[in-house]
């Protein structure tokens, strides 16, 4: 993480809120979805695209506290429009039920905003039997995008206004497996390490990012796919997790960033005029950083195109 108050080619740095890097953007018209808004970052992003008059879909697990959230928004921005459906990346369903139910509403869908997710969590499967922590972080929002693009790309066309598709993803996919991504051996118990399987999930985050980017540009999308990463934040997502958890709660936590800084970059990317026309970046504290080899491997990012596709799709 770059010094906090050290700007970069943007403007901004990893000290800027979300409202700074927002500030005389007006975003009415345009509409959002956002995963896992209940808390932390997802919140603090869905409350400042709301306050730039962007219509926010709550994509979130608990409805209950995502009305909870909406009413606060509501209260602090009477303005706002803000609406919440229900929907759980773990499960296949859950996504094809939300897609479903999101193309009844007539909406359009300029910003997707791939933001929840879990973190070194114990070795767990989801409903649909695939490792936990790729299934919530990489594998739901995979086919979230993949049921929502159409509408994407026809709000895009029919308003002239580029789509925007932002993937939350981590500086920890520096420390996922060496192969990168397990194809062989993604539910195998035996060689499971929390933190490298959260690694797995975030490199297959900017693959997903890369590949999505690629295919829009040969067809010509007015569509952008970039991933992002928050920076170090203290948010409920480490307390799955220990050592994490001791090291946020030590002085460590000083240089940590809050959730209006967190939340920055993810509003950058999806509201910015600065980025228009660009895609298949990772970005870092409002500004373009650099992922490491793998996660930049085109070869990789095709295979696990298919990989997906052969879990979300199967015969």
């Amino acid at each position: 993480m770059s010094a906090f108050g050290r700007k970069g080619a943007s403007g901004f740095s990893a000290g800027s809120t979300a409202e700074e890097v927002t500030q005389g953007i007006d975003g009415t018209g345009l509409t959002a979805i956002v995963t896992g808004a209940t808390r932390g970052i997802g919140l603090e992003t869905a409350r400042v695209l709301a306050l730039r008059g962007v219509h926010v879909i709550m994509a979130v697990r608990n409805v209950d506290a995502g009305g909870l959230v909406k009413e606060a928004i509501l209260k602090e921005y009477v303005s706002a429009k803000v609406d919440v459906m229900a929907l759980d990346l773990s499960s296949m369903a859950s996504v094809r039920n939300f897609a479903a139910a999101y193309s009844t509403l007539g909406l359009p869908l300029n910003i997707l905003i791939n933001n929840a997710g879990i973190l070194a969590c114990r070795f767990a499967l989801s409903p649909d039997n695939v490792e936990l922590q790729f299934a919530t972080n990489h594998l739901g929002h995979f086919l979230l995008t993949d049921l929502v693009l159409e509408k994407m790309k026809i709000t895009a066309r029919e308003t002239g206004i580029e789509g925007r598709i932002v993937i939350l993803t981590s500086e920890g996919h520096r420390r996922a497996y060496r192969e990168g991504i397990l194809f062989n051996n993604i539910n195998d118990k035996s060689r499971y390490c929390s933190l490298r399987t959260y690694g797995q999930s975030k490199l297959a985050n900017i693959l997903h990012a890369g590949e999505l980017s690629r295919r829009l540009e040969e067809e010509g999308a007015n569509v952008t796919a970039n991933s992002v990463h928050p920076g170090v934040i203290a948010t409920n997502i480490i307390r799955q997790h220990r050592i994490i958890n001791a090291i946020a709660n030590s002085p460590v936590k000083y240089l940590l960033k809050s959730i209006p800084q967190g939340a920055a970059t993810t509003c950058y990317v999806a509201l910015h005029p600065q980025v228009k026309g660009v895609s298949g970046v990772y970005f870092m504290d409002s500004n373009i950083a650099k992922p490491t080899r793998q996660a930049q491997d085109v070869e990789l990012a095709k295979k696990l195109w298919d990989f997906s596709i052969s879990l979300t799709n199967p015969k």
